[in-house]
């Protein structure tokens, strides 16, 4: 490809009729006083969109406009320019031709970056056009970190193991060690997990090394091994971190703290585990980003989501989410409080630990070892006059009949509750020995939920069910179904050859009517169970799991195993 002729982008925009000349000066001005480049000043100020201007500057350099959200790229090729040199000249190496490398560009008027990437390239140049913000999520997520904490890992064990160095300035205790092996080791750790979308970090000590493991999409997946002897540079290293007594290792200790990593603000929350061959450290990777907070991000259906809405604007009652540890019970509760925060409301969250921050909420952390309990903190938010109160979970009597209260006496109360479905929830408050008239009054609903996987969008190819997946499809459905729409993915570099990316959210709902009441008041287990399955009916998880398989947004080996999951 011939090297690029020199371009004005404000010109191109005017002549292609995307801005006015008005417009072109105005940011032009601010770009002089900002110091930002011309293009980031018109997208920032909404006057065009990233992909317009990224289509017109393919026009003009005839070169394609690429999606990288959508594109399969060469992973053989990417190494072909490194990270640093990625991100500094805005490219990225995509695939090999027959006719030379396809470079992708999120700025092709840029003919020192196209001289400079021919010259490391080494090979003929096509140039790509791509956005800017797209190209720098694909360098996060492609360029990963393993063969970097590989040597990191080896270069602390070699200075650990020498015994003539400062111990406490290779765990980065001593003032001035921002670079020390450990501490450079767990930057790098947190970037690649950050990178990979992981929701969780274990750093394992076993008989054969240490190993790390990312938990991504709820499955856990190896980043690296290293030699046993650094477990306890990087465990000590954390605890410091959390604020952890380093002295105890022979007991649980649970801390959090906040790092930066790249332009991401992320909450860590940590917990160490003594094992027979020293301390294990799992981490709670939480990325302060509130408009994940969304009631219509999370996959519920419309219908239901007007039930869920009618609950919420109630003054008082109680809303139950329910599902075992990990099914995303906080992050839907913190989507209802996101709606519900408003400067006419008191929202009070009682919490252990704090898991989401927003502003203009009260949240308190429970504190058992100096007697901030649960039932301690509720009886003082009362006193507090709250208007809605989110209860981290009903993990006891005290806090359900406290809880219960709150709701009769005024108050929209928030919780979550580990149960295998919505059905059995009340009961189980009953059982947990909340007088049954409670539950009955304050109860108005139940959601229940799991997480599936979501199936990749850029490797998914057309799937035909196994019989006994059919078998399964009709027994949630019905014998004609239509399994056209059934996909699996492939595998490819977007989804790390997984077959999916992300996660979506499978629903049941139960809400309380005037035979549910009547039977929570008598305590009659076996007439609400009844009662409950014929509200549901045609609206559980299994069938909502059977509907995603078959509109092609996850798997059926995923949706049966979230149906595995339940009770017969």
């Amino acid at each position: 490809m011939a090297r690029p002729e020199k371009v004005r982008l404000g010109d191109l925009l005017v002549r292609e009729k995307l801005i006015t000349d008005e417009q072109l000066q105005s940011a032009l001005e601010e770009q002089k006083r900002s110091g930002r480049r011309l293009g980031r000043v018109l997208i920032d100020s909404a006057v065009v969109t990233e992909e317009q201007i990224a289509n017109a500057l393919a026009g003009q350099f005839r070169a394609p406009f690429i999606n990288l959200k959508t594109f399969n790229i060469d992973l053989k090729t990417v190494p072909l320019l490194s990270e640093t040199q990625a991100r500094r000249l805005r490219a990225m190496a995509l695939e090999e031709t027959p006719l030379g490398v396809r470079v992708g560009m999120a700025d092709p008027t840029d003919l020192a970056a196209y001289d400079e990437i021919v010259r490391l390239v080494k090979q003929e140049v096509l140039i790509a056009v791509v956005t800017e913000s797209a190209l720098l999520a694909t360098i996060d997520r492609v360029y990963r970190r393993t063969g970097e904490i590989d040597g990191l890992a080896q270069q602390l064990q070699a200075e650990l193991s020498t015994g003539s160095s400062d111990f406490g300035a290779d765990l980065g205790l001593s003032p001035g060690t921002e670079d020390a092996p450990v501490v450079k080791l767990l930057q790098t750790i947190f970037e690649d997990a950050i990178g990979a979308r992981a929701s969780d970090v274990h750093i394992e000590p076993q008989q054969s090394g240490l190993q790390i493991r990312l938990r991504i999409d709820g499955v856990l997946h190896a980043q690296t091994e290293a030699d046993i002897k650094i477990a306890t540079a990087l465990a000590l290293r954390l605890k410091l971190m959390a604020g952890l007594d380093i002295s105890e290792k022979r007991l649980p200790q649970d801390g959090r703290f906040n790092i930066k990593v790249r332009d991401n603000r992320v909450d860590v929350r940590m917990s160490t585990m003594p094992t027979q061959y020293g301390e294990s450290v799992v981490m709670r990777l939480l990325v302060n980003n509130t408009s994940l907070l969304s009631l219509e991000r999370l996959g519920i259906s419309h219908d239901m989501l007007v039930r869920i809405r009618s609950i919420l604007a109630n003054p008082h009652g109680m809303l139950l989410v329910t599902g075992p540890t990990g099914s995303g019970k906080t992050t839907t509760l913190y989507a209802a409080l996101n709606e519900l925060n408003t400067a006419s409301r008191k929202i009070i969250t009682v919490e252990d630990p704090i898991e989401y921050r927003l502003p203009g909420i009260n949240q308190v952390q429970v504190h058992e070892k100096i007697g901030l309990t649960f039932d301690r903190v509720l009886r003082s938010t009362l006193r507090q006059d709250p208007d809605v109160l989110l209860i981290g979970e009903m993990r006891d009597k005290d806090t359900v009949e406290t809880g219960l209260r709150a709701a009769m006496t005024g108050h929209l109360v928030l919780s979550t509750l580990h149960t295998n479905d919505a059905a059995s929830t009340p009961i189980r408050l009953i059982d947990m020995g909340a007088p049954s008239y409670m539950v009955a009054m304050s109860l108005r609903m139940v959601l229940a939920q799991r997480l599936v996987r979501a199936v990749c969008d850029v490797c998914r190819v057309k799937y035909e069910p196994k019989p006994q997946e059919r078998e399964w499809l009709a027994s949630h459905l019905s014998d004609d179904i239509d399994v056209s729409q059934c996909v699996h993915g492939s595998g490819c570099n977007q989804c790390s050859g997984t077959g999916y990316v992300g996660r979506t959210g499978v629903y049941e709902l139960l809400e309380m009517n005037q035979r549910l009441v009547k039977a929570a008041n008598r305590g009659d287990a076996e007439e609400f169970a009844l009662a409950a399955r014929e509200q549901m009916l045609g609206h559980t998880l299994g069938r909502h799991a059977a509907r995603l398989a078959i509109t092609g947004k996850t798997t059926v080996e995923e949706a049966m195993n979230v149906s595995s999951q339940l009770a017969d």
